[in-house]
């Protein structure tokens, strides 16, 4: 099929890995569906590379079933995985200025889409790929950078300051230890063993097992912390207001859960033991922020930033793709090569 260079015509075809239920990755399966059509104010993207994430693993299995209020009871109303792209623009809709056919970009795709050919996303959204920046890298960047770039933030991580990462050697983990690095701070990190080399070349200045120091544990020293940024989301928040000095602050970037709720429960208590307390736990329900993305992509372009790619996975793997990250011991980010 010729790609498209304006509104694709409704017999337009293309690959697609979908799922017409919720479930684990053998619900996936290739199927040929219609070339989407952008509407006002998107475009359309011919993906060069998807980047995954565990909140793909989350809308695939609709766990917890909260997540379907905003996804699909029944089934995902997107049935195509994928949120992280790097492409090209080959078609737009009305009113779109933001980019033009042949732009080469990255950007998030509103609820996935990315495990197909071609996927649709609001114009806003989508930032320029420089010619420095190699697609596989470019697609690792969006949602777990920004979602690292959000914490640190949220966190108020800055130049001195003491920094531990809980969970370091995941996706969002590995950009986490780099940018608080990048902002001048001191980076303690708590990972898997066979991890701890790859985490201290990222810029930890100390790292732990995950195993056997956890927070409470003697090496982490109650007070001893300006920010804690917790991805893993098995401490408890007791354990975890400890460790901050006054004025300190708690991210709570994922949360255990039951099967209904998820880490609801654990948002509410961390809000309730945060009111009038001077080391206060705060949950981040990151974004897509464009210029935040800018931001990861002048940084990745200078090799200042370097993302962490555990696997490439072709186009024709995907189902295998998304088996290891659902398996949950992914080191740093897995991306699918489009077809």
């Amino acid at each position: 099929m010729p790609e498209p260079t304006a509104s694709p015509h409704s017999t337009d075809r293309m690959p697609a890995w979908t799922q017409c239920r919720y479930g684990g990755p053998d619900a996936v399966s290739r199927e040929t569906v219609d070339v989407p059509s952008p509407g006002r104010g998107e475009a359309l993207l011919r993906l060069r590379v998807t980047g995954l994430n565990n909140g793909d693993i989350r809308v695939m299995r609709g766990e917890p079933l909260l997540v379907r209020l905003a996804f699909g009871l029944r089934r995902p109303r997107q049935p195509v995985r994928g949120m992280d792209a790097a492409a090209t623009v080959v078609a737009i809709g009305d009113g779109v200025t933001d980019v033009a056919v042949g732009d080469e970009v990255i950007g998030e795709l509103t609820g996935g889409g990315g495990l197909a050919r071609y996927a649709l996303a609001p114009a806003a959204r989508l930032v320029s790929r420089p010619p420095a920046l190699d697609a596989v890298v470019a697609a690792t960047l969006p949602v777990a950078g920004g979602t690292a770039w959000q914490a640190l933030e949220r966190g108020g991580a800055a130049s001195g300051h003491r920094v531990l990462v809980i969970g370091a050697s995941g996706g969002v983990g590995t950009f986490v230890v780099q940018l608080a690095a990048l902002r001048g701070a001191e980076v303690w990190a708590l990972c898997g063993e066979r991890n701890r080399a790859l985490v201290e070349g990222l810029g930890a200045a100390r790292t732990y097992d995950y195993r056997r120091v956890q927070p409470g544990a003697p090496e982490l020293e109650a007070g001893s912390f300006d920010v804690v940024v917790d991805i893993a989301g098995t401490a408890t928040l007791h354990a975890l207001q400890r460790l901050l000095r006054d004025g300190g602050r708690v991210v709570l970037v994922s949360g255990e859960g039951g099967r209904v709720l998820g880490p609801i429960g654990r948002i509410l208590g961390a809000s309730v033991r945060s009111i009038a307390s001077r080391r206060p736990l705060r949950p981040l329900a990151a974004t897509a922020k464009p210029e935040v993305l800018a931001e990861l992509v002048a940084l990745a372009a200078a090799g200042s930033l370097r993302p962490v790619i555990e696997r490439t996975f072709p186009f024709s793997d995907a189902p295998a793709a998304l088996t290891h990250v659902a398996a949950g011991h992914a080191v740093g980010k897995v991306v699918v090569l489009a077809d």
